[in-house]
This record gives C-alpha cells, structure tokens and sequence, in this order.
C-alpha cells in the first residue's frame, strides 16, 4: 500500500473505462431493498407528502406507531457540490461525524500530525479563523467552531486512520507504527496514553516495540473496551485486539500475505466478529468465539482482483462493503462467504494484473471482471480508486434505512449508489465553492470552479441529509480541504427536516405540484431518489 504521491510523473487524461455505467436497477440489488433487512419497507412506498405533514403536526399515529424519520429522510439524497468549511497545508486521512448523538460533531486527522474536532451545530462564522495550537497555525482555516485541536505524536509518514469511542468521549489513531494513541475527545490537555500492540516486551529507552507492527486502521468495539488494528507485520498483514481494561494486547492474528490495509467489528451489539480486508485481494473473517490456536478464519470474502482499499460494515453484523484497486466498491453477505477450508483449494491464485500500480491513476484493461469465485451480492462501479485508500460507507441506517453506498474518488467525484447498482447522484469536488459563502445559503447561479486536481479521500454522511468530504488538492504541495454537501430541494437554511413544510406551501403557491406515477410492482421506479415528488391529495 502507499500513503504518498508519486511525483515527477505526468497524470494521464483520464484513466479508461472498462466496464459499462449501470443504468437499470440490477435484480440482486432490487431484492436487497426489498428485503427488509435496509430500512423500513413502509418508507419505500410512495406517500403523498401532504398526508405525512398532516400526521406529524397532529401527532396522528399509525398503525400503533408514531410517523418515522425514515420516513421523511430516506430520499433526502445530498445534491450540491458544496461548499468548503476547512483547509489544511497537509494532506487531511480520514473525516468522520461523531456516531451518536445526531452526528454533533466532526473530525479529522491530517498529515502534520494533528486532529481537529469541530462543533457542527454551531453557527459558521464570516470570517476565516485560524485554529491550532494557541491559534497560531494559520495553515489550518475552517469557518466552523473548533471544539479540539490535538498535537499528535509524530510516528511514520501520517496519521493514517482515527476512530472515536462509542460514547465519543475518547479519540484514538494510529501513524504506521506499534503503538495507536489514545485521548479525550473535548478535555483541552489531556494526556495521549499510549497502547502499546507489540505482543512482546519493549526496551524502556526508545519508541520501536521489539515485535513491529506499522498500523494502517484502527477502530473501537461496540462497549469501547477494545481497540483492534490492522497493518503490516514480520510475516505479513495482521490483525491484532488491545484490551483497554488490562492494558494489553489480548489477541494478534496472522490474517494475509499482504498488508491489512482497513479492518472493522461486523456488528455494533458485540465484540465477536473481525473483518480484515488486505492488499492480498481478499476479506476474512474471524469469530473469536470459534477461533483457536491454528488461527483460522471463519470464512473469506472473495471477489476483488486487486488490493482492498477499506472495509465498512453496516453493523448488523451481517452486511460490509469494501472499495478495491480494481475500481469496484463490492456489497457482501456474511451469510455467503467461502469457508476456509475451500478457499485453501483456491486462494492460492491470483487473477489481478501485477504490473499494475494504483499510485499512477491507470488502470490497464483488467484479465477478468470479477474473482471466478465472487461471492459478494452486488458490485458498484464508476468511481476512481487510484493513489489513495479512497473510502466507502453505508448511508445513515436511521434516516436512510442504510439504501445507499458512498464513496470518494481519484477524480474528485463524490458517488452515491443505490442499492441496486445505479448512481443516483455525484458530487463534485471541482465544482466547490470557497470557503468565502455560506454552506447553507442557496446555491449561486454562478459557480467558482475549484481549480487544479482534487482527490476526495473520505466522506461521512450526516444522520441527516449532509455530506462532509475531505479532498486532497493534488495539483498543489499537499494541502487539503473539508466541505459540506447539503440537499438543497427544500431549505437553505437550519434543520432540513423542518423545512419540509415551507417546501410544500411554495409548490402550492407557484402551482408547481408534481403529481408521482406509480411504478409497476416487478419493474421498479424510473423516479431517481434525492428529492420527493408530490402526489394528489385524492390519490
């Protein structure tokens, strides 16, 4: 894997295309929707807009329930190409919301070894401010509150991944190498304790652990007791659990022949299920339950051709999706994975191109589309992977029913699938305004074009209908910026789902409703998500 840019090297045009854009609802994705297992199936159907005003202002219940957000939201794709709310004279890693507490704040680790936690609810602010240590490195300038600037201990390279506790109230990351360091999230100088992931013990003079591991990705379990990490090891890629309230590491895992580049907890209720995803092109498995001392997975995902750039999971601990060098991001089913025993007949082979290098945006014409032996539920293509571990998620489970997978790209285009394999919407980065407008104002009818080459490395998607985005500048001396995605087809300002009811009194107004054609039971919608329509109230 590479965390760098290689330079003195020209960057092609645009890398060539090689697979056809998705056009129509593919079958395995419509069944998935329907399944019951991403949202509420009741929000799927068309509802006229009016009636669901009508019971959440009288507080009519239905069915014995109360109206969902989900409701409202599901469609509420974000549709603008932003507006930027920070920049950085580093390259900025990953960008996340907070995971509870309605996505209250956001945060950041960069390059020059500092992570930034801001307040989203507070107002912006018209003028840049600076933000760091005693507010003095201008180039950090951001029109959101700053709640946190941490001073990272240097390791290698970069801050490569951080990750906050299911409370929110510690932040750890990890920088390539043995030890991932641990704070507090809001307390202004506390103390970074270090968790040390060597499995042997370490010489008091110096940082190197005897037994070296350089740790690409780290996350927290569902309780916050433990912190696994994964990366690269004397023998490979590994996968290795520290146990916070002993204060050591509990489990180290010999998991790839390549580096493990991203790994994650499959579910949010327990701490059983690891999910590793390597360079070596696969994803496994591991119940700790089941796991003894031969160190064999549970089961392996297979399907990528190239290296696997991240992995997130839904947190049902059934469902992930991972992004991979072959330009696919792919949905899995732990339900369908490969036992160990008939990957050992098969693994063995490798079916990607080896003189292909990521690092240099091309990607020749692949040998085979997909592993002989796939076994993930739906592959998403159109995005770019290249130079980075770009990142992709699920969509808000809570709003969205989790009917959307989101991820960056080289090309500085934010996509959003649907579940059923179409694009529903992109973003671009090259389109974002400066940081001199305000994000929630309407979007001008004349646009500043962002210049040079962005890569969008991370993106996180509020609890409701807003997307932050962290994009590298790639045509400058790495720097890096954040901005804010807004769905802007009812309010410009505040809180979007309390402005469902202005939308509807100006279509009513301007004589502008829309009426919704019904869509055939075994045919699908041709109706695009990201915006509602309006049906008659006779309907």
């Amino acid at each position: 894997m590479a965390y760098y840019l290689l330079r003195g090297r020209r960057r092609p045009a645009r890398p060539r295309t090689w697979f056809k854009p998705v056009t129509e609802p593919q079958e395995a994705g419509v069944r998935l929707l329907h399944s019951g297992e991403f949202g509420r199936l009741k929000a799927k159907e068309k509802r006229n807009i009016r009636h669901i005003l009508r019971e959440r202002e009288s507080g009519l219940k239905s069915r014995g329930r109360g109206l969902a957000k989900e409701d409202l939201a599901r469609n509420l794709v974000p549709n603008t190409d932003g507006t930027t709310v920070a920049s950085y004279g580093s390259n900025a890693y990953s960008g996340q919301y907070s995971a509870v507490l309605d996505s209250t704040f956001y945060y950041t680790c960069c390059q020059d070894w500092r992570l930034h936690v801001y307040d989203t609810k507070a107002p912006f602010t018209t003028e840049r401010s600076p933000s760091g240590r005693n507010a003095h490195h201008t180039d950090h300038e951001t029109t959101m509150k700053t709640l946190k600037t941490v001073d990272a201990v240097p390791g290698s390279w970069t801050i490569t991944d951080s990750h906050l506790s299911p409370d929110n109230e510690r932040l750890i990351y990890a920088s390539i190498s043995p030890t991932v360091y641990m704070t507090k999230t809001f307390e202004p100088s506390s103390p970074q304790v270090p968790l040390r992931f060597a499995t042997r013990s370490r010489p008091r003079s110096g940082w190197e652990d005897s037994d070296e591991i350089g740790i690409y990705s780290c996350r927290f379990s569902a309780d916050g007791n433990e912190v696994i990490a994964g990366g690269n090891g004397h023998s490979g890629g590994e996968l290795r659990v520290y146990d916070l309230l002993s204060d050591r590491t509990t489990m180290t895992i010999k998991a790839h022949e390549s580096d493990v580049n991203s790994c994650c907890w499959a579910d949010t209720a327990s701490g059983n299920v690891l999910i590793s995803a390597s360079d070596d092109t696969f994803l496994k498995v591991w119940d700790r339950r089941s796991l003894g001392s031969n160190q064999k997975p549970s089961g392996v995902l297979v399907g990528h051709t190239e290296g696997i750039t991240y992995v997130s999971a839904k947190g049902d601990g059934r469902y992930i999706v991972s992004n991979g060098k072959d330009q696919a991001m792919r949905l899995w089913d732990l339900r369908k994975m490969h036992s160990n025993s008939d990957f050992e007949m098969f693994g063995h082979k490798y079916y990607g191109r080896r003189s292909y290098d990521y690092r240099y945006d091309s990607y020749p014409k692949p040998k085979y589309a997909a592993h002989p032996r796939d076994c993930s539920v739906m592959t998403y293509r159109g995005h770019q992977v290249f130079r980075t571990l770009i990142r992709c998620h699920f969509s808000p489970m809570e709003t969205t029913g989790a009917n959307y997978l989101y991820t960056g790209s080289t090309d500085g285009r934010i996509h959003v699938y649907s579940l059923d394999g179409r694009i529903v919407q992109i973003l671009d980065r090259k389109k974002t305004l400066p940081m001199s407008f305000d994000p929630s104002d309407p979007v001008p009818g004349s646009r500043v074009a962002n210049k040079g080459h962005v890569c969008v490395r991370d993106v996180s998607w509020h609890s409701q209908a807003i997307i932050m985005s962290v994009g590298w500048q790639s045509d400058h001396n790495s720097t890096s910026s954040v901005a804010r995605h807004e769905w802007k087809g009812i309010g410009k300002l505040g809180d979007q789902m309390g402005k469902l009811e202005d939308y509807v009194e100006r279509e009513q107004l301007e004589g502008a409703e829309r009426p919704m054609r019904r869509s055939s039971r075994h045919g699908g919608s041709s109706r695009m998500p990201g915006s509602f329509q309006l049906e008659h109230d006779d309907e």
